[in-house]
Parts: C-alpha cells; sequence; structure tokens
C-alpha cells in the first residue's frame, strides 16, 4: 500500500465510473491547520486561488466552476481515476516541492486574513426574485382555470400562493428567507410541475401573462399621475402653521392704534441712489427670509430699501411681522395691490379668463412685475426677487453692472443637459405665424427668481403696453403656456443681458436637484419648483440655507407648531 504525506491534500477516497466526456469532482482533504486559514473567496479571489494551484503543479487543469461547501472552495478537476494514476507517478521530489509550494500558499492566506478583519459577504437575491417569478406563474395559471373551478390543482396553487407571499413578505435578499420559506419554495415548484402538465398550452400562458404586464404597467402609470397631481397640490397649498401665523398676525396687528402700525424711515423709499429691492408675495414667512437674508449679506445695509407688494388679505399680517422684526438698519415698505387700483383692473380681469386651475398662474402678484415702471414711477433701477429664494453674498456688485442698453439681466438657462434647461418652444407655440415671425426658438432662454431691471430703458421702449398686448393674443390663441415666464421672454426678447451663473442658482426646489456644485459659491439660491422649503415635500438637503434665517424660537412660530 503507497503511503502519502499527511501535507499531500489529495485522497481518491470513491472509485468513479469513466464515461466518455464525464467529469467528476477530486475530494481534497484539508487538515485542521488548513481550515483555519480558509475563508470565503468572491469571484475574483476564486481565479486567483486557481492560477495559484497551477503555480504549484498540483493540477493540470482547473475548471472555472467551483462548488462551495461551507467555507471552503473546491475546485472542479479531472476525474479521480486519472488523478490516481498521476500520483502514482508524482516522485517524491515533486510532492516534496508542492508541500513547500503549499506552506508558501497557506501562510500567504493567513497574512491576507489578518488584513481582513470583516470578510465581505455578497448577499444575492436570485431565490428572492425565483420566488415572485413563480407566484407570478402560478397566479396566471390560476386566472387560466374555467370560472368556479374548486378542482384539486385549484385549491393547491392557491394555497401555494398563499404561503410563498407570506414566506417572502418583504425580503429583498436570500439572507432574509427562513428555512419553512425555502420548503414552501420547493412545494410551489411542485404545484407549478402539475399545473404545467394541465395547461400545456404555451401561447395561451404568453397571452395571459403579456396582458398581467399590461395591466401593471397601466397601474405604474396611474400611481406615477397620482403622485405627481398629489406633489403638485401640496406645492399650491398653504401649510397649517403658516396659516395659524398670519391669524396671529393679523389679530395682533388690529388690535394696534394708527400710530402703531407705521413703519420707520418712509420718507428713504423713493431715493433713487439707494438699492431698491422688491418681493411680491403672499407668504409671511418667505418674505421674512428673502429680506433677512439680503440685509444680513449686505455690507451696507443702510443703503437698502425693501418693496413688499402683497394682496390686501395678507397685508396685516406681513406688516405686523416686520413691526415685530425690523430689518435692522435697511429701510422696508409694505404695499397691497389695492394700492395700484389702476393696474389691477386692467390685467385682473384678463388673467382670471386664462384657463388654469393653478393659482401661480392667474395670480396679480405674479404678473406685477410687468407693470415695475408704474409700481415704482421715482425708481431708475430695481431687483426684483422671487419669494423663494435665499441671498448668501453681498449684491452691490449687480448696481455697478453695464446693461449695454438693455432691460433686465437674469441668468441663462439654456444649457442642454442641466436640470435648469429650457427651450422657448417648450412653452411658445412655434406652430403659428405670429410667433414664428417674431421670436426664434433656437434663441437663448432665461430665469426669473434675481433680475435686475432698468426701468429707464424699461419705459423709453414701452415694454409694458407691448406684455399686454401678448396677453390678449395669448387669450384669444394658444400662442404660449399659462404663467409669466413664456411672456417674459416675448416681452422681453432681444433685451436681455445674460449675468454670470454665480448671482443666481437654480434648481433647488426641483427633485431633479441644484446639479453638481455651485451651491455654497452662488450669491442667491432659488427654490424654483413645488418644493419649497417651507413645505414638508421640501429637499432636505437644502432646507438649511432657508431655514437659517428663521428665528424658530420666536413665540409665534412656538405657538403655531413652526419648526425646522
Amino acid at each position: 500500500m503507497q503511503r502519502y504525506r499527511r501535507d499531500s491534500v489529495q485522497l481518491n477516497a470513491i472509485e468513479q465510473e469513466e464515461g466518455e466526456g464525464l467529469k467528476g469532482p477530486k475530494l481534497v482533504v484539508y487538515d485542521e491547520k488548513e481550515l483555519d486559514s480558509r475563508v470565503s473567496y468572491s469571484a475574483s479571489e476564486e481565479n486567483n486561488d486557481s492560477k495559484k494551484y497551477g503555480n504549484v503543479g498540483e493540477i493540470d487543469q482547473v475548471s472555472k466552476r467551483s462548488y462551495r461547501a461551507g467555507n471552503m472552495s473546491i475546485p472542479f478537476e479531472r476525474t479521480n481515476h486519472q488523478s490516481r494514476e498521476e500520483n502514482q507517478q508524482i516522485p517524491q521530489e515533486t510532492v516534496t516541492s508542492r508541500s513547500e509550494a503549499k506552506g508558501q500558499s497557506n501562510q500567504t492566506t493567513a497574512q491576507h486574513d489578518q488584513n481582513m478583519r470583516s470578510p465581505v459577504r455578497r448577499f444575492t437575491d436570485e431565490k428572492v426574485k425565483q420566488m415572485k417569478d413563480d407566484l407570478i406563474r402560478a397566479k396566471a395559471y390560476l386566472s387560466m382555470t374555467p370560472p368556479g373551478s374548486n378542482s384539486h390543482l385549484v385549491k393547491e396553487l392557491r394555497l401555494r400562493i398563499k404561503e410563498s407571499e407570506r414566506a417572502v413578505g418583504a425580503a429583498n435578499k436570500d439572507s432574509d428567507l427562513s428555512r419553512s420559506a425555502l420548503q414552501k419554495k420547493r412545494s410551489l415548484e411542485v404545484t407549478l410541475s402539475k399545473a404545467s402538465h394541465v395547461f400545456p398550452d404555451c401561447s395561451a400562458m404568453a397571452l395571459k401573462l403579456r396582458a398581467m404586464t399590461y395591466n401593471a404597467e397601466e397601474q405604474v402609470r396611474a400611481q406615477k399621475n397620482q403622485a405627481t397631481y398629489l406633489v403638485q397640490l401640496s406645492g399650491r397649498t398653504t401649510p397649517k402653521g403658516l396659516h395659524c401665523l398670519s391669524m396671529r398676525l393679523t389679530a395682533e396687528y388690529f388690535a394696534l392704534s394708527p400710530e402703531e402700525k407705521r413703519l420707520p424711515n418712509q420718507q428713504r423709499v423713493h431715493d433713487a441712489d439707494l438699492y431698491h429691492y422688491a418681493v411680491f408675495s403672499d407668504n409671511v414667512l418667505a418674505c421674512a427670509v428673502v429680506v433677512n437674508s439680503t440685509v444680513s449679506s449686505a455690507m451696507e445695509p443702510e443703503k437698502i430699501v425693501f418693496h413688499v407688494v402683497t394682496d390686501s388679505l395678507n397685508l396685516p399680517a406681513i406688516s405686523m411681522w416686520f413691526l415685530l422684526n425690523p430689518p435692522g438698519k435697511a429701510t422696508i415698505q409694505i404695499q397691497s395691490l389695492v394700492d395700484f387700483k389702476g393696474l389691477s383692473a386692467n390685467y385682473n380681469s384678463t388673467l382670471k379668463q386664462q384657463n388654469s386651475r393653478d393659482s401661480r398662474y392667474t395670480s396679480a402678484l405674479n404678473h406685477l412685475r410687468f407693470y415695475l415702471p408704474d409700481v415704482f414711477p421715482r425708481l431708475k433701477k430695481i431687483v426684483l426677487f422671487d419669494h423663494d429664494v435665499v441671498v448668501q453674498k453681498d449684491l452691490v456688485g449687480l448696481w455697478s453692472l453695464n446693461m449695454k442698453g438693455k432691460v433686465i439681466g437674469a441668468v441663462d438657462t439654456c444649457h442642454e443637459g442641466e436640470p435648469s434647461f429650457r427651450r422657448m418652444d417648450m412653452f411658445i407655440n412655434f406652430s403659428d405665424p405670429f410667433v414664428i415671425k417674431r421670436f426664434d426658438a433656437k434663441a437663448c432662454t432665461w430665469a426669473f427668481g434675481m433680475n435686475l431691471f432698468d426701468l429707464q430703458e424699461w419705459r423709453r421702449h414701452k415694454l409694458t403696453a407691448l406684455y399686454n398686448k401678448y396677453l390678449q393674443l395669448g387669450y384669444r390663441r394658444q400662442l404660449w403656456k399659462a404663467g409669466s415666464l413664456p411672456l417674459g421672454w416675448a416681452t422681453f426678447y432681444n433685451r436681455t443681458v445674460i449675468l454670470d451663473r454665480r448671482w443666481h442658482k437654480l434648481g433647488l426646489g426641483h427633485e431633479a436637484g441644484a446639479g453638481p456644485g455651485g451651491v455654497e459659491q452662488a450669491a442667491v439660491l432659488h427654490y424654483d419648483g413645488v418644493m419649497k422649503p417651507w413645505l414638508d415635500i421640501g429637499i432636505g438637503k437644502y432646507k438649511s440655507y432657508w431655514s437659517k434665517h428663521i428665528n424658530y424660537d420666536h413665540p409665534y412660530l412656538q405657538q403655531c407648531n413652526i419648526h425646522e
């Protein structure tokens, strides 16, 4: 009997029949020392092991597959009969050299084990996916049975479906499945095998699966539409806390005497040598953030004059807020739409004719921007903010900007691939001859939100009258979508100077986000879109830029349960 060294690691324990093209595994026995040093390898490590064994001459050809047993990887090799004949011909020197090589290999593996304190485990979900696929097949077979059928196979299918659905549950990977779940999986497979003999018609099965796929796609589409509608609805709804705050501030305002309702420094609101900023809004907190962020970022806040225009319903609340929280050295003026009776009578009736249920598009505050020379007749320049912006840097550089005879300064939105990308033909109907003659579909677009206006050039070109003309034409035939943006592109066409993008960062209120970089460096952040920072649906990673300008310890905010 031939004696083998203990570290030879090969043992031909079972004689296997030879067959043409048949290969069986060579069993490998590891001693206790080797077992301690073995770990589970990933697919890439298995390839390295195969190369390592080949180098020491242990095998001639290693199959690309391996059989996993616990934490050991046993390679599939040539037949045991062939291996036994080769082992009898291996000289003692080869065995010795192989043993030395094996020792070096084990030492290298042991060092590798020490470096890997926590081996990476690969989680698979093949069994979970297979169970879900089997459930779909089972339901398809069940739906193919005649109505009212109560046969043994139908009962068995219903039972297996119920068991498998409970077994899978919310499992996402195979390790989440229990042993009983795997038993249910095998039982379902047996039942499906029976059903395949009862319903052998593949075309009927394919037709049924196709119908089920179509039904599932329709359900997904309906859910997406509903989710989009709910997000849009949430964006147009006033939160309960903001409504509470407005009511409390309004009650306090009407309790004041006429002298107490006056804001300080009102003689400065028409001084054209100061820096004038405007915001049109019906949101108390939004106005507060715009004003507070602008003033706190300014190097010379005493030169700032803020003009807040709101509707008559929210005038008391916004006035009371700034009486309680004055903007430092800056001057603030609060006005109502009713103060511009001639203007409101002119455009309010036209806006109501627009076929839009979204109040953002039909709001008089949204379209008041096209009457700036009439609202501020004594001013030469003004910066207009949307109420969903936050100012991060001093904006004094805007006032020395060379407008080159243009009317409006804005950042462009014509870079394809960016979240803020817009094209003229997205909002303007270029199939209409009137539009084709006057506008270029490839012209660069720009954004509202933070804009510098030269009111003197505006008056010289009589752009308010041009806006009214386009507004009336849009009512008679479909020239552009609802809202102020396409009307702005048309009114200020070829009269726009493009600002450096660092002045105005867009996209913080869109699901796509603001794009890579630039948020910290931007002078103004704009939460355009429906995900406003004061709403629960606001994007969390951008909310802090807005909320840091709100004092959440304010008594009214505490009483109305408004918090970060």
